[in-house]
């Protein structure tokens, strides 16, 4: 099921390894193949990254059965290797156990696939996570970016993220575990309700699916086509707020600590529509502090910037602080810092 292009002419891919039925088939598969590169005279390593959460009282098994699978493969031959990695999800941020751990996760196996040597990385998601992701961001009122759901194929910081098996249904998946006669893992806490995909996937999608048989192609089919719109408003994005970038001898009192990289235009971008607005300040926010802007603040800030520089005397004259975010308005140049250590 591994497309072979997709390994090219490496010598080390990584595949993000839970223990689960879908991770297992992906793990054993581009092992396989790998292993058919070798023999073809090739080098090719696979290593399987592990991430141990710690959220449940079986951590310590799913562990082992990663290290015992391996072995096993590497027993029989496949050129397969296991890298694992204790985590701490923290839990008082208010994001929820979902997403700190899926962003705790992340980092964790950027930073493993980079340890390993590997600037691939191949994770499992098949075409009805994408279409339960499609559900979950509609449902939580997502963007062009949310709607767009998990990018099949993305370079982060010098690791590509792929996801081979994106098109594919999960009765592909769970047909070649029967076929090959995978030991895979069972996470009871995928019957657990409390979490926002679960009850989608046990009260939801079953009644859907009966009222729409086609729903999860239509779904990811239409993530498919957001995600072709979203790289050129991107470049778009990117474009306007390079625009918006103030030459560092430009640069307000008030923002000494900002560079020429991490200060705006504030009067240039308050003249541009609503829509506009937001759409850069997300873009410009996201780009100078890593992190996503709250659809909230969004709004917000995008209203009441323009209304702080109309309502000055001198639109230069107008000062706003928002430190939650790292944001001060000083002399027209909205200026980004980050936000001093509680």
């Amino acid at each position: 099921m591994v497309v072979p292009h997709v390994l090219g002419a490496r010598s080390c891919v990584a595949v993000a390894f839970s223990g689960g039925r879908d991770s297992t088939a992906l793990l054993h598969a581009v092992a396989c193949a790998a292993r058919d590169v070798n023999i073809a005279g090739g080098l090719l390593d696979v290593v399987a990254l592990h991430v141990h959460h710690g959220l449940s009282p079986h951590a310590d098994d799913w562990l082992g059965h990663a290290h015992s699978t391996c072995d096993a493969w590497a027993s029989k031959g496949l050129p397969v290797r296991l890298l694992a990695r204790r985590v701490q999800v923290p839990l008082q941020t208010g994001l929820g156990v979902e997403a700190e751990a899926r962003a705790v996760r992340h980092q964790a196996l950027h930073e493993m696939a980079q340890e390993a040597g590997a600037d691939l990385l191949l994770l499992a998601h098949h075409r009805r996570d994408q279409a339960e992701t499609v559900l979950l961001q509609a449902l939580r009122g997502g963007g062009l970016a949310g709607l767009a759901a998990m990018p099949k194929d993305v370079v982060r910081d010098g690791v590509r993220w792929v996801r081979p098996w994106l098109d594919h249904p999960r009765e592909a998946i769970e047909a070649y575990v029967a076929a090959h006669g995978l030991g895979h893992i069972d996470d009871s806490s995928n019957e657990d309700p409390r979490f926002a995909r679960n009850r989608l996937r046990l009260m939801v999608w079953p009644a859907l699916q009966a009222a729409f048989p086609q729903a999860e192609v239509g779904l990811a089919g239409a993530a498919a086509h957001l995600a072709d719109a979203l790289e050129p408003v991107r470049d778009w994005q990117a474009q306007s707020v390079a625009r918006l970038r103030m030459p560092e001898a430009e640069l307000a009192a008030g923002c000494e600590e900002a560079s020429k990289e991490t200060a705006m235009d504030a009067c240039g971008w308050a003249a541009l529509s609503p829509a506009l607005r937001r759409m850069t300040l997300r873009h410009w926010h996201a780009s100078v502090s890593g992190k996503v802007l709250p659809a909230s603040w969004t709004e917000r800030l995008a209203d009441e910037v323009p209304r702080m520089l109309a309502q000055a005397r001198k639109p230069l004259d107008a000062v706003g602080v928002w430190p939650e975010l790292g944001l001060g308005l000083y002399r027209g140049r909205l200026c980004w810092r980050p936000p001093a250590a509680s």
